[in-house]
Parts: C-alpha cells; structure tokens; sequence
C-alpha cells in the first residue's frame, strides 16, 4: 500500500496539513483497536483495578485472615450513605465485616426505585453473577444490581441497569469513589472466578432497626420497610444472608443462610 505523503506548506496550507496528519493518527488509531480482542480490553482494565487495589487490600485481608477469593456479600445504607463489604473465610462459619465503604452520592429520596426515569436508587435484595459486571464502565467500573429483580416485577416497577460504579456521581444508581469501586470490584471478581455463583446484594433505606423504624414510621413506605426487615435481622443476628423468595408479591425468607 502507497503511504499518504502530506506536504507541508505555510500559513492556512501548514495547519491544514498538520489536521490531516493528527486526523489520520487517529484513524489509524482506531483501526488498530479493532484487532485487540475485546476480553483482552476487559481484562487489562480489570488488571489494572486489581494491581491498584491489592496493596490496599492484602494487610486488611490478613489481619482478617481472609484471602481474595472468598465468598462476599454487601449491604447499602442510603441514609448513612455505607456501603459495607463482607467476607466469609475459608472455614469459617460466618461473615465477617472487611470495610465499610462511603457512599459518594446516590439518587432520589428513601424508598425503592418504582418507574425507568425516577432517579431513584432501588432498594430490596439483588444478586449479581458475572455477567452483570462491567469493566468498560464510562464510571471507571460497575457491576449492575439486576433491577428489576422478581419482586421489583411483582409490582409493575419499571427500569433497567441500576449500578454500583465509580467516578463519584449518581442518575439512579449508588456511586463510588474510584478507589473504592476498584477494591470492591476487586474483591467481588476474585470471589466469582473462584466459584460464588453470585453474590448477594441487600439494599436498605436504614439500618432497619425498631428504633429506625419507629423514627420513619408516617413515612410512604414504612409498609415496604417492614417487608425487608426480617431479612435485616436474620442477617444481623446469624451473619448470613438468609435465601429470599417472592411469594404473593412480597419478600419472603425461604431457607437458612451459607
């Protein structure tokens, strides 16, 4: 193939010239990407998290003599904006708590996400596989909650891709700082390439506890909160994350935790 010669000259022709030199780096540029395989992108990105984030992770995961790797579970608290993060260690019979994360911003008021375009942030209990997560996330990283889940469904609620990401702001979905995302997702990734078949998410307008409760107690959804205190308290009690079913439209504890 001829290579394009571009002749330089002076004044408008000069810049010219050089636009159409800048212009054609780029194409080729972007030629180039199109023969890099797309799991290839995904995994320097997820790499890359991972080497930033494992420093920050291995003295804590030591202290708790808990490895990358083991089963995880979270839980959000909009009005403490927390996002806590919980790990299960190799012989262990129980979660314990790795960290607490904070919240950056997330959309809406207390009370779950109800129609595409609400700006709400949804509560209730989610699972996430490996399929929901996204390393080429124009938030640095995400994994989608999988709203509308089967209770969401139940009552007609609309909407889709409802995250947890990075990049610290919020239409909808719970944002992170991206030190945080880069850890959580880190730790989430490590945990299903392992064999977790998922891992669960459990999202609360509160720490649903009587006094919580009782202070929200005129508010429009207190009814839907009590729905998800049982499984609030299951958890708080036992540090496991009870199996949840759908039955007649409502949360329903269903089997023990592991």
């Amino acid at each position: 193939m001829t290579a394009k010669v571009y002749r330089v000259a002076s004044g408008g022709s000069r810049c010219a010239a050089f636009r159409a030199m800048a212009v054609a780096a780029l194409a080729m540029f972007f030629a180039s990407l199109a023969f890099l395989p797309i799991p290839a992108l995904a995994a320097g990105r997820e790499e890359a998290a991972a080497a930033a984030a494992r420093p920050r992770l291995e003295k804590k995961l030591a202290g708790l003599k808990a490895q990358a790797g083991a089963p995880v579970f979270l839980r959000i608290f909009k009005e403490e904006s927390t996002l806590e993060v919980w790990l299960k260690p190799k012989g262990a019979g129980r979660y314990i708590l790795f960290k607490s994360y904070p919240i950056c911003a997330w959309s809406g008021s207390l009370g779950p996400k109800t129609k595409e375009g609400d700006r709400q942030a949804p509560e209730g209990f989610y699972a996430v596989g490996l399929k929901h997560l996204n390393p080429y996330s124009s938030y640095h990283l995400s994994f989608d909650l999988g709203y509308p889940n089967a209770y969401d469904k139940a009552q007609g609620y609309t909407g889709n891709l409802l995250m947890v990401h990075g990049d610290c702001r919020s239409d909808g979905c719970y944002a992170m700082t991206n030190s945080g995302i880069e850890e959580i997702y880190t730790l989430v990734k490590a945990a299903l390439d392992n064999g977790q078949p998922f891992f669960r998410v459990h999202c609360f307008p509160f720490r649903l506890t009587p006094q919580n409760l009782e202070r929200h107690k005129n508010k429009t959804w207190r009814g839907f909160w009590r729905t998800l205190e049982p499984v609030y308290t299951y958890f708080e009690t036992n540090h496991l994350p009870p199996e949840v079913a759908v039955e007649s439209g409502r949360y329903r504890i269903s089997g023990a935790g592991q």
